[in-house]
């Protein structure tokens, strides 16, 4: 396998993880309160990398440290409008509205990258918008205020992933990571004052989803994007973690109760379908073309 198709294949196992922490977050949200959530999530996440990162500490320079605080804004704004906006909003409409991000990602891409995106990829994103919306949709009750928040964590996002696609190429990925995890627990606690007032009770349900997307969901996934993201384009990466929505609509529906109904699943078709052509319009297109071309005549073989 190709470096880059086991960058894309480890990818493709973060959407699972990253479903999981709809359903499981907004169970949580019912005894913990947005911001302290969030604080608590990168705080153990810090402290979980950390004995991993002793040695890797004196490679720390100031370059990476500033680049990792700098993305690490970005994280804490998009989980902040994440985890806010699932106490209004669905757990599988959220998953879906943050997938929006593979909207926003090539934009994001051209403006800071000048890079203009390959066509394909183009009927890709339009094929996942036009999915995302009838995932959408069909769940009804209007564009509320949760719906609004997630989508600002969907720009955020698609921002985060352009950005990190360069920091990754010019850094070490265990300090990245790390640096990546300790800035969103320090700008959660100092925001937390100032936007509520903190709440928790230690059920069962809190401390699930602070393990779960503490370990799993923050520190795991997130070195595996830091790691292998590189390995791929900013685009492509958006489009496999569009699956995502998939994942969070199939725990939603055994766990909570959410039925997508059938434009839901014309909407996840037509997500799979764009990142099938996404990823192999190039492949196929290349075997067409090798089948269709004229056999070499005997007069040319002499």
């Amino acid at each position: 396998m190709t470096p880059k198709g086991r960058a894309e294949w480890y990818l493709f196992a973060t959407t699972f993880i990253w479903g999981g922490t709809f359903v499981i977050v907004k169970v949580g949200l019912s005894d913990v309160y947005p911001f302290l959530m969030v604080a608590l999530r990168f705080s153990l996440a810090t402290l979980f990398l950390l004995p991993f990162c002793l040695r890797p500490f004196a490679r720390l320079d100031r370059p990476l440290f500033w680049t990792g605080f700098r993305l690490g804004f970005l994280i804490f704004l998009g989980f902040i409008f994440q985890t806010a906006g699932l106490n209004d909003t669905t757990a599988s409409k959220s998953a879906f509205i943050t997938s929006m991000m593979v909207v926003f990602t090539p934009f994001f891409q051209m403006i800071l990258l000048k890079k203009r995106p390959r066509r394909r990829h183009l009927v890709g994103v339009a094929l996942v918008s036009v999915g995302l919306w009838f995932l959408t949709a069909p769940s009804g009750g209007g564009f509320n205020r949760g719906d609004l928040l997630t989508l600002l964590c969907a720009i955020v996002f698609g921002l985060y992933l352009v950005l990190l696609d360069i920091a990754s190429r010019r850094h070490e990925i265990l300090p990245l990571t790390f640096v990546q995890m300790l800035a969103p627990a320090l700008y959660s606690w100092g925001a937390l004052p100032f936007f509520e007032r903190p709440f928790l009770i230690p059920t069962g349900s809190v401390f699930f989803a602070l393990g779960y997307t503490a370990i799993l969901a923050t520190v795991v996934t997130g070195y595996i994007q830091t790691r292998y993201q590189r390995d791929t384009t900013p685009t492509r990466a958006a489009l496999i973690f569009s699956i995502e929505p998939l994942w969070a609509a199939i725990l939603g529906f055994l766990f909570l109760g959410e039925a997508l109904g059938a434009w839901g699943a014309l909407g996840g078709a037509l997500i799979l379908g764009g990142i099938l052509f996404s990823e192999l319009s190039d492949v196929m297109g290349a075997r067409l073309k090798k089948r269709l071309a004229p056999a070499p005549s005997e007069s040319s073989l002499k």
